[in-house]
């Protein structure tokens, strides 16, 4: 009997009750056997935790249930640190990192898991993720990065139907992110898979560009479909406190101080000036509580020195 690889699925919920029943539903019908499911819930008010709870008591499969690991935290830790712990809840061949958000058609997993197998370089996967309010729209299929370093989730707000060809990319949006235990361990640092000094936003793409650096691909699987609520787009920056937008905009500078290897610097401080320019122009006019911001990368600096020295270390021992 050919051996099947195992999967867990990972959901942080922060006052996603309105969310995760839906979210679970499909999951429970996905094609592929799921291990297990475990959530984390950050403290929520809404009573996340216990809907997730008693809406798996109240399931009733043809086949058995996943395991249900929930772990309640008793403050926000934040995405980064909570999807950290339910990692390390887990042995699964694979992980899928799901939003509570999101929707997914019942071959997504294994859609994925059948790309991954056939190519053991692929340490990330991901589907066609839709707007779910709009599925004629695309949230994102996978992650893209310009040359001035800044990450935007590919083919956002086009037709669905441009978006037909399957491929490598550069990284692939944590909403429902496929990811390899091979990868996880290889690219994790101090045991980190997501960077925890992150909290939220712009850990994917953090985690996309170690991966890239340590000599792994990312693909997007064109058929694997599913549907995304999308809060931070749908809502705007005004809609967002400035506790969220300063860790959003640090987030960024921090990526590249660990990931920009020094031999391309230059080229990209170059190339990133005129949007530098003009957004701290912005910032400083509109925004200027933004530069607050800058006490948290000052605080973290000798990790980010750390890490830095590491992440780039190795890449050129892959490289040689």
């Amino acid at each position: 009997m050919k051996n099947i690889k195992t999967v867990s699925v990972h959901i942080v919920t922060y006052n996603s009750a309105d969310d995760i029943t839906e979210c679970l539903t499909a999951v429970l019908a996905q094609d592929y056997p799921i291990d297990s499911i475990v959530v984390v819930d950050n403290a929520s008010g809404d009573g996340s935790a216990a809907k997730t709870a008693e809406f798996y008591r109240s399931v009733n499969l043809p086949k058995s249930k996943p395991e249900l690991i929930l772990i309640e935290n008793k403050a926000n830790t934040g995405f980064a640190p909570a999807h950290n712990q339910a990692i390390s809840a887990t042995e699964t061949d694979y992980v899928l990192v799901l939003n509570p958000d999101l929707v997914l058609a019942a071959d997504y997993v294994s859609r994925l898991v059948t790309q991954m197998e056939n190519n053991p370089l692929i340490g990330s996967a991901t589907g066609k993720l839709l707007l779910k309010a709009d599925p004629s729209l695309v949230d994102s299929t996978g992650l893209r990065m310009n040359k001035a370093r800044r990450a935007f989730d590919r083919g956002a707000g086009e037709p669905a139907e441009n978006w037909t060809e399957s491929g490598t990319v550069f990284g692939v949006s944590g909403a429902a992110a496929m990811y390899s235990r091979w990868m996880i361990e290889d690219i994790s640092v101090d045991g980190e898979f997501f960077d925890g000094d992150f909290f939220a936003y712009k850990e994917d793409v953090d985690v996309a560009w170690r991966a890239q650096l340590l000599g792994w691909q990312a693909y997007f699987d064109a058929e694997a479909t599913g549907y995304h609520e999308r809060g931070w787009k749908t809502a705007g920056r005004s809609g967002k406190s400035m506790f969220i937008r300063r860790i959003s905009y640090i987030n960024r500078y921090k990526m590249i101080y660990k990931n920009e290897p020094s031999r391309t610097l230059p080229l990209t401080l170059i190339r990133a000036l005129p949007y530098e320019l003009a957004a701290h122009a912005y910032m400083l006019l509109k925004e200027p509580g933004l530069i607050k911001a800058w006490a948290s990368f000052r605080a973290q600096r000798t990790e980010l020195k750390r890490k830095r020295r590491y992440i780039q270390e190795k890449a050129a021992c892959k490289r040689n």
